[in-house]
């Protein structure tokens, strides 16, 4: 007889909550996770970076306090209270999901998991982390075995670890990924920054507000360059207006010792740049090192992640995977709605997940948002599109909050003006992409968000507004020139 109807081999954002949901569904439930309960979400990205990140922007709105009538003196920032007050966060909310997962009566195992069978792992000790003390255990070394289990079902839900570049010199001191980028103890007078998605923007946007002297350096021709073109252009040219340079079309061909590191920068902006830290930022890859996948059966698509059918299975028969080691949206929110679908297939409920409206959210200074369709993808599926944006400088309740950097813009059907995607940059664009997602999922028109009583004055209204300015009936913008 096994020992649990259902193991979870990691308990990050989709495996605590695949978890939880199948114990809430009757089965008795184990969780094998090396470390703190939360994953990389909880431990070493989502959380810890926004955390910090709202340090930043405190400073930074301390800094201009007297454009609001307030005097502030003697303004400083304390990067070791910066970095205790993520860890204070850090602990509570993991602390938190271990409380959740005991009182769901989930069985959870600390150690490394590997398979010696479809349904069957081994569980090892794990050793501390390799990168930097108290950092990331991912890497760590199994060590001694502790203990068999065996399961009817088993979901596999490891993740994803930062990308490494073949570039030489990338294993230099001083030259970090996004994980090991806690471990920094100061702030670094010249940081490079390898990359400018989503990952490494929010690191360069971290660190400039902190002082530190900061290049950043895209291959694309923009930075994040999954989003709306004139989303990518607008950050960069925040970017350089906060000081920060932006060499896009670019890459870093060698990093090398110098007055602290030697940066070489080939293509059209060739050079060569000295910094005190180069950090990696350029994705991810998923994380199934050392876990005996070929011992299940398992296989894997030519990038390394598990491939799985709509309710998460995998090629073999009572095996699952959810998030990141899926390679379908690493995102967190998208693990987590996987784990809840793959625990009630398993619990014998039926559920599906939908793909096709999948916020996204990069915590830069300014903010972007992002759910749907960009313009070009639109145009490129063949879509006549109505293209409207209204800026957050023309809206009441930015001018009184003090942030009128950025614009929203709808992307409609010309023909029914149904919304297919929604593009955000600036004050609070994580929380306005909301209504976005909910108006594409419930095929919503520009005529029925334009319709809808907006509350004033508040951010929120510019969803409304942008719908205006996209039936050619904009209110506080002028009308376009015929």
């Amino acid at each position: 007889m096994p020992d649990f109807d259902l193991l979870v081999v990691g308990g990050g954002p989709g495996g605590y909550v695949a978890a939880i949901r199948a114990a809430q569904r009757g089965l008795s439930v184990g969780l094998v996770e090396k470390e703190r309960p939360g994953g990389v979400c909880l431990n070493w990205g989502c959380i810890p970076t926004k955390a910090m990140l709202r340090s930043a922007e405190v400073f930074q709105t301390v800094s201009a306090a007297a454009e609001f009538g307030v005097h502030a003196d003697n303004v400083r920032f304390d990067f070791a209270a910066v970095r205790q007050r993520k860890d204070g966060i850090v602990k509570e909310l993991t602390d938190g999901v271990a409380g959740l997962l005991k009182a769901n009566g989930v069985t959870v195992i600390e150690g490394h998991a590997r398979f010696t069978g479809a349904t069957t792992v081994r569980v090892y000790e794990t050793g501390p982390s390799p990168i930097f003390p108290g950092g990331p255990r991912y890497a760590a070394a199994p060590a001694a075995a502790v203990r068999e289990i065996s399961a009817r079902d088993v979901i596999v839900a490891t993740g994803s670890v930062p990308a490494r570049l073949p570039i030489p010199g990338a294993d230099l001191p001083g030259v970090v990924t996004s994980d090991g980028a806690f471990g920094l103890t100061e702030v670094p007078k010249r940081l490079v920054v390898i990359g400018g998605s989503a990952v490494g923007a929010e690191w360069a946007s971290l660190f400039a507000t902190f002082g530190s002297q900061v290049t950043v350096v895209e291959m694309q021709d923009r930075l994040v360059p999954l989003e709306d073109k004139e989303i990518g252009d607008a950050l960069g040219r925040s970017f350089r207006k906060r000081g920060i340079t932006v060499l896009t079309g670019a890459t870093v061909t060698g990093i090398a010792e110098g007055d602290g590191l030697r940066v070489t920068v080939g293509g059209a902006q060739a050079r060569e740049l000295e910094a005190d830290v180069v950090l990696v930022g350029v994705g991810r890859r998923p994380n199934t090192a050392d876990l005996g996948l070929d011992a299940a059966g398992i296989s894997t698509d030519a990038r390394g992640f598990i491939a799985v059918d709509e309710q998460l299975r995998t090629d073999v028969e009572h095996v699952y995977a959810i998030g990141d080691v899926t390679g379908r949206a690493l995102l967190a929110h998208v693990a987590s709605h996987q784990g809840l679908t793959a625990a009630d297939v398993i619990a014998g409920h039926e559920a599906h997940i939908d793909y096709t409206v999948i916020p996204a959210a990069t915590f830069t200074h300014p903010e972007i948002a992002s759910v749907g369709l960009t313009e070009d993808t639109a145009r490129a599926a063949g879509y006549e599109v109505i293209a409207a944006k209204f800026p957050f400088a023309a809206l009441g309740r930015a001018k009184t909050f003090g942030e009128t950097e950025g614009f929203v813009k709808i992307v409609a059907g010309a023909r029914h003006g149904e919304v297919l995607g929604v593009h955000i940059i600036g004050p609070s664009a994580s929380d306005l992409i909301t209504e976005g997602a909910l108006a594409i999922s419930l095929e919503a028109t520009l005529d029925e968000l334009a319709d809808t009583i907006h509350a004033h004055p508040t951010l929120g209204e510019i969803g409304m507004e942008t719908a205006l300015a996209g039936l050619g009936l904009p209110v506080h913008i002028a009308p376009r020139k015929r």
